[in-house]
């Protein structure tokens, strides 16, 4: 069901004050912008960092999202499995990228993505991969 890594998402309540802190850290701007959530593309395999502005400090930590072919899918199977819904499925823009946060049954949060940014780097390297 689990691909590979796909995104991870830090979270911060002064969205404008991470962008400008992560800009300055990595050494470019986000790629990516909607209300409420920007994104960095880093590294030769594009990897991606997400942050999301949330009120206060998430006590789960950070999400790490796993790509997936099929979200309804893989929420269903995590539900069958005693994962329990912590973020319904939802759209990032309209551009294809959609997810879900779920908690495992020890309370770990497991984020499953359909992303077709993930899918294009497979293409791209795709014989070069091992495994």
């Amino acid at each position: 069901m689990f691909k590979g890594l796909t995104t991870i998402r830090y979270h911060a309540a002064d969205l404008d004050a991470a962008k400008e802190w992560y800009t300055e850290v990595l050494g470019i701007e986000p790629y990516f912008q909607v209300p409420g959530y920007i994104e960095f593309r880093i590294g030769p395999l594009q990897s991606e960092l997400g942050i999301m502005q949330h009120p206060t400090p998430v006590p789960e930590g950070v999400v790490m999202y796993w790509a997936v072919d099929d979200l309804e899918q893989s929420v269903a199977r995590l539900e069958e499995l005693g994962a329990t819904v912590k973020e319904p499925i939802r759209n990032f823009g309209d551009n294809g990228f959609r997810a879900a946060t779920m908690i495992d049954p020890f309370g770990n949060l497991v984020g499953v993505m359909e992303n077709p940014h993930y899918e294009g780097i497979l293409e791209a390297v795709g014989d070069q991969i091992v495994g």
